[in-house]
């Protein structure tokens, strides 16, 4: 039996699996995934990898990953062209909160976000999003350049 050791964040006692961090770090050094999405479990004691995204996916799939009516974390890696022509990557933090999800989901996931956003070091934006118009690939564009 594997033991999982995980920190507990003190405002709302969640913790922090260890497969979020390792899943992080596969994506920021090894490019791994284009994008994780992470989800407090259901008995709310921990935040756990919900879903990696495979390199080839396109911002659409990332998008269709995320609940319609739940609440999520999640991390997407930008690539992109700058006016240079250079390639450039920046990794945005989202949290995902729509708003027809439960109104305790929606406090458990705002008072848990900022400890869990530490445990993540190298995101470069961060964006808040209760639905699919907040969260557009323009958006993303915007903030990179």
């Amino acid at each position: 039996m594997a033991f999982v050791r995980s920190r507990s964040n003190a405002s709302s006692g969640i913790g922090v699996a260890a497969e979020c961090k390792e899943a992080f770090l596969e994506l920021q050094r090894k490019k791994a995934h284009r994008y994780v999405i992470f989800k407090i479990d259901d008995k709310g004691k921990e935040v756990v990898v919900d879903k990696t995204g495979e390199v080839a996916e396109s911002f659409d799939d990332f998008m269709d990953s995320l609940p319609e009516s739940d609440c999520r974390y999640a991390v997407y890696d930008f690539d992109f062209v700058t006016e240079e022509n250079c390639q450039k990557s920046k990794i945005f933090f989202v949290a995902w909160s729509p708003s027809v999800s439960r109104i305790r989901a929606k406090m458990l996931y705002a008072t848990s976000k900022q400890r869990f956003r530490g445990e993540l070091d190298g995101v470069h934006y961060e964006i808040q999003a209760t639905d699919p118009s907040e969260l557009d690939i323009e958006v993303l564009r915007e903030r990179a350049h």
